[in-house]
């Protein structure tokens, strides 16, 4: 027959809890708190993660604004919603058009805002965007020497490696050396030039149409358009490639 017990609180209620019906067993008992605990440490875990100096300082910002009603939090989360939804994808788009389309790839080389306008792009937060097309002769990359300066609208937000200082420093210095330490070792007889992105000019690469894609749809051909052939850190996927990491 189980038991039962009060526990009193200085706030001057108690609760009532009834004794588990083995309680009276230590074997049983010793065996169920082994269980709970263990059970315990599987399911709660104290995970805590403290904000960065720029996270905080971008807290306190939109709390500042949004208490002095210059913003407000639906704002900020549409503004969030459009970060990510800028994704390379949009990129992949204009290149895979410029492959099929040879007097788009004309437009696009000429003016390109004009060109991703076509396709109702939206590049009116850059202020000068310039597409480099590679060659079997000349190769194009992309570096920003200052901080972070990238084609947010037509890739999204830039991977770490390109905010990195090796990478800021050694792709001018050694290119090449960049190129290997990222993958990609271009043949030597290619002419290797990079390109200093910033705040006033943006660039997108537009890599070599593979081999083998005659006959594809843009569709098709978008897919094998990765992020760092933008970039000019790569080439685009070949079919064969693309079936592989799919």
């Amino acid at each position: 027959m189980s038991t039962s017990h009060h526990h009193h609180h200085g706030d001057g209620h108690g609760h009532h809890h009834d004794d588990h019906p083995y309680s009276h067993d230590p074997a049983a008992h010793n065996a169920r708190m082994k269980s709970d605990s263990a059970y315990m440490e599987d399911t709660v875990e104290r995970v805590e993660h403290d904000l960065d100096y720029y996270q905080v300082r971008v807290i306190a910002l939109m709390n500042l604004l949004r208490e002095k009603g210059l913003i407000t939090i639906d704002e900020m989360r549409r503004h969030v919603e459009e970060i990510y939804s800028q994704t390379p994808l949009i990129g992949a788009r204009v290149v895979a058009r410029a492959w099929a389309d040879p007097a788009f790839k004309e437009r696009l080389l000429a003016d390109p805002k004009a060109a991703c306008d076509e396709m109702g792009i939206d590049t009116s937060s850059i202020n000068k965007l310039v597409v480099l097309e590679n060659t079997e002769k000349t190769h194009y990359m992309v570096v920003c020497t200052l901080c972070s300066c990238y084609p947010r609208a037509l890739l999204g937000q830039p991977p770490t490696w390109y905010k990195s200082f090796p990478y800021r420093s050694k792709a001018v210095v050694d290119p090449r050396g960049a190129l290997r330490d990222l993958g990609y070792d271009p043949p030597k007889e290619v002419e290797l030039i990079v390109v200093d992105s910033n705040a006033d000019c943006r660039y997108l690469i537009l890599p070599r149409r593979p081999v083998g894609t005659e006959g594809m749809s843009e569709a098709e051909l978008a897919r094998l358009v990765n992020r760092d052939s933008m970039i000019g850190v790569a080439e685009a996927f070949t079919p064969s490639e693309f079936a592989a990491k799919a």
